[in-house]
């Protein structure tokens, strides 16, 4: 048996409370991981809040993971201990199913969750089959690289599977955690990148990040001017106008949904069918994109914009997030031997 501490939060919403937490014997597929950095996302701050209904409590947020691998199942090779690896929204799979077999092992019905897990990020230690423990490469730097593993992921997949080309426009609806990579993710690919936020802070820091144009508001001849322009839409954001965005659209373009919300998209058919547009979404990916992702990022020196906070500074943390005061992404720094930590009953 392995003891833990965790920082959970014992019901919906509650503040996070350091806990002692018993892990079973280790799976034979698996890898057991020591955290050292975790990045704080929104899928974190809705199941705290029980948002689906669905959380169970004790609940242990974080799936953007950084840490080095100390434990082994038996089926792993002892070789891995100490290697310092990433793990996201997804820490398993099946490895049985076509999706797992064809190479698409993020679409598996048996997917592991890891925030479905015993202990997920804010913990000492963390569990995942040792194929979603990807390796970090030289020259990525770990204490910044958590959000790679889901926010990143998110982004970077439609790149790769969309075939998106260098001589393409594309723009970019929202600009949080999701919205800023990709923006960076564009730039570095080669690609005119149009960002569009509500606020007027974050059009200026598109525009340090290599965006060719930051829309902002309701400026009617900047929406003019790129109407039937931009080759695809990566829409990172749940609030979207709909209607505006679809006139920005070229032949062939397409919008690609990566922020989950209930609200339908209303489009109509005749848009789509008159000009061979099309409407798609995904989620994250598959270690072997994670790996062409973290590779690509180290080549051109890409980073996610964080502020850093010790793990014992959580509900600080999620205070902020919720309130929007994040640029953008946190990430919590593992500080379980800091003595200055009561120790959990």
């Amino acid at each position: 048996m392995t003891t833990i501490q965790a920082w959970a939060a014992p019901a919906a919403g509650a503040a996070l409370e350091l806990v002692s937490m018993e892990l079973g014997p280790l799976d034979r597929d698996d890898v057991e991981i020591e955290v050292e950095h975790c990045g704080l996302c929104s899928a974190d701050d809705s199941q705290w809040r029980n948002a689906s209904g669905a959380t169970r409590y004790p609940f242990v947020p974080g799936h953007e993971a950084i840490g080095r691998i100390c434990a082994v199942g038996s089926s792993v090779s002892e070789e891995r201990l100490g290697q310092r690896v990433g793990v996201g929204w997804i820490s398993g799979s099946c490895m049985r199913c076509w999706p797992c077999l064809s190479g698409s092992p993020h679409l598996c019905k048996d997917r592991r969750r890891t925030l479905s897990a015993p202990t997920a990020g804010f913990s000492s230690r963390m569990r995942c089959h040792a194929a979603w423990a990807v390796p970090l490469p030289e020259g990525l730097n770990a204490a910044s690289a958590g959000p790679f593993f889901c926010a990143g992921l998110a982004v970077f997949r439609p790149l790769v599977e969309l075939q998106v080309l260098p001589t393409w426009r594309v723009g970019v609806v929202g600009l949080g955690g999701l919205g800023h990579l990709a923006l960076k993710f564009l730039h570095a690919w080669g690609c005119e990148v149009v960002a569009f936020t509500s606020s007027e802070r974050k059009a200026e820091d598109a525009l340090s990040m290599g965006a060719a144009i930051a829309v902002s508001g309701n400026n009617l001849d900047t929406w003019q001017a790129l109407q039937g322009t931009l080759d695809l839409l990566l829409v990172t954001s749940k609030a979207a106008d709909w209607p505006r965005l679809f006139d920005v659209l070229a032949p062939r373009g397409r919008v690609h949904v990566l922020a989950g919300s209930a609200e339908p998209i209303a489009v109509p058919s005749s848009f789509l069918i008159g000009a061979d547009r099309s409407i798609g979404g995904s989620i994250v990916g598959s270690p072997g994109t994670a790996k062409q992702m973290l590779e690509f990022a180290a080549r051109r020196a890409i980073a996610p914009e964080v502020e850093r906070l010790p793990m014992s500074r959580v509900n600080e943390a999620m205070e902020r997030f919720a309130s929007g005061d994040v640029r953008y992404r946190i990430v919590l720094d593992a500080d379980f031997d800091n003595p200055a930590i009561a120790s959990p009953a």
